[in-house]
């Protein structure tokens, strides 16, 4: 069994908070608005980051981070498994329009982040899963990281809010 953390959205802000809820991920995944590359640096402190660029990344973070990514869950840095192919997650961050099948194209996740709200869908056997926000609070949005729990090709979503009332 391997958790995958998740998050979204920083904006240049890494909360001690999202840092102790992500502790214990064997791989973490963002879905860009990063902010800064230091951001990713902390992230990787925990585990192997896997990152994409967000539509207010800019400079030198956009131009380190890719549009999309395509990670196995059970790999241990998120790239291509020695050990055969475990559940397969796309990573975006949301402002674009999603560019593939992912059912046809044999994705078990589609994770993304852009709106600050957090997500857990299932459609067609496809996980869509937003983290929400772990960056600046925005609006009346909780501030959140998720968790992806992988257990074989069975994937389990959750929430984690950073600053619970």
């Amino acid at each position: 069994m391997r958790m995958i953390g998740v998050i979204s959205d920083t904006h240049g802000l890494l909360r001690e908070e999202a840092l102790d809820a992500l502790r214990g991920s064997d791989l973490i995944l963002h879905a860009g608005d990063v902010g800064d590359l230091s951001i990713i640096r902390r992230l990787s402190e925990i585990a192997p980051v896997r990152a994409v660029c967000g539509n207010t990344d800019g400079g030198k973070t956009a131009a380190a981070l890719p549009e999309t990514d395509v990670v196995d869950l059970t790999s241990p840095t998120g790239g291509p498994s020695t050990e055969g192919r475990g559940p397969l997650a796309y990573v975006m961050h949301g402002h674009k329009e999603l560019d593939l099948d992912p059912v046809a194209s044999g994705f078990r996740v589609v994770v993304q982040g852009h709106s600050h709200e957090p997500a857990i869908d299932e459609r067609a056997g496809v996980l869509y899963f937003n983290p929400g926000s772990a960056g600046p609070r925005r609006f009346d949005l909780p501030v959140t990281v998720g968790r992806l729990t992988v257990n074989g090709m069975e994937v389990l979503p959750e929430i984690v809010d950073l600053l619970p009332d």
